[in-house]
Parts: structure tokens; C-alpha cells; sequence
């Protein structure tokens, strides 16, 4: 149970964060668009990588040097698109919610585009692969255990974050507030993708 609860409160830590791919959570889940797909991808992603992690494929992303400026700059490089879509839909303001209306993204592109956020982005394979799986080597034995943990936090987070999202529609019925999102996720989409080509 202790290695369980070190895997829950770690992946806890990790990805409560405001970073790209939740920004892209809250859009669809205020969208309404494609929500359990969204939190599942996410999840089913988070408890592949952790798996990894845990199996000892850290060792192996030290021993290939190639890998990491790979994903450094292909992260980089879709993280700056995605961010200067968002800021140009601010800048359009065409982004107000109306209430009664269905999904408009393909279920297809959604799924693509939140994969890439996933598996595109260097700072999921540091946490998810490396640092946790090497912190679960502390735990002799009980290594199931704490993936268990870790995996069963990334379940509960994603669907809390895409299903409680759903409460600030009413408030971005607004095309204020729909412009104010665009321009933050915009905004945090750059300062990601700069602070990895600054950090190469």
C-alpha cells in the first residue's frame, strides 16, 4: 500500500501542472467535444509510459543520446503550431460556445491531435519514463505496486479535469472568455516550446 500511495501522490505531482496537454483537456472538456476519448487517450498513454518507466526503459532513452534532442525539438515544433492556431482564434474571437451545439472536430483529428500532445511532448517521457521510473527502484519488489499507483492517479486526474471542466461552460459563452482561454493556452503552448529549445 505505501508503494501504491508514492505512485498515486507522484504522478499526482507531476502532471497537476498547467502544461499543454492539460490546457488541451480543459478546451475539449468546455467544448463538450469527444471528452471520454480525450481523458481516456491521455490515460491509456500516461499508464503505457509509466509502464515503460518502471520496466527499466529509462536506462535504455540514457543509453540512446539521439532520442532526447529528437523529441526536444519535434515538441518544440508542434507545441509553437498549435500555439500560434490558439492565438490566431483569439485573435478571430469566433470561439463563444453555444449551448445547444454538437461536437464540430472529427472524432479522428481530436484523437490525433491529443496523441500529439502526448507522445510529442520530451517533458511526459522525463517525468512518466525516466523519473518515475527510476524512482520506482526504490521500491524493491513492490514496483507493480507503485505503476499501479501512479496509473490510477493519471485515471483520476484526466477524468476529473475533462468531466469538471463542464461546469465553466456557462462561462465561456462568452466570446470574451473563449478569447481569454485561446490566448493563454496560445501563451502557455510558446513558453513551453521556448523553454525547450532555450533549455537544448
Amino acid at each position: 500500500m505505501a508503494a501504491f500511495i508514492a505512485g498515486f501522490l507522484l504522478c499526482i505531482s507531476l502532471i497537476v501542472a498547467i502544461g499543454a496537454q492539460n490546457a488541451f483537456v480543459l478546451r475539449q472538456a468546455i467544448r463538450g467535444e469527444h471528452v471520454f476519448l480525450v481523458c481516456l487517450a491521455c490515460a491509456v498513454s500516461d499508464a503505457a509510459l509509466i509502464s515503460i518507466g518502471v520496466a527499466g526503459f529509462g536506462t535504455m532513452v540514457d543509453a540512446a543520446p539521439w532520442v532526447e534532442p529528437l523529441l526536444r525539438y519535434g515538441g518544440a515544433a508542434f507545441l509553437a503550431a498549435y500555439g500560434a492556431r490558439s492565438l490566431w482564434s483569439a485573435v478571430q474571437g469566433t470561439g463563444a460556445l453555444v449551448a445547444a451545439a454538437g461536437p464540430t472536430g472529427s472524432m479522428s483529428t481530436t484523437l490525433t491531435t491529443c496523441l500529439a500532445f502526448t507522445w510529442l511532448n520530451p517533458h511526459v517521457y522525463l517525468d512518466t519514463v525516466v523519473l518515475m521510473g527510476s524512482i520506482s527502484t526504490r521500491y524493491d519488489g513492490r514496483q507493480a505496486a507503485f505503476a499501479a499507483g501512479a496509473i490510477g492517479a493519471s485515471f483520476v486526474f484526466f477524468f476529473a479535469l475533462g468531466y469538471g471542466g463542464r461546469v465553466l461552460r456557462p462561462v465561456f459563452g462568452r466570446p470574451e472568455a473563449w478569447r481569454l482561454l485561446d490566448l493563454t493556452i496560445g501563451a502557455v503552448m510558446w513558453a513551453i516550446a521556448f523553454s525547450l529549445v532555450w533549455g537544448a
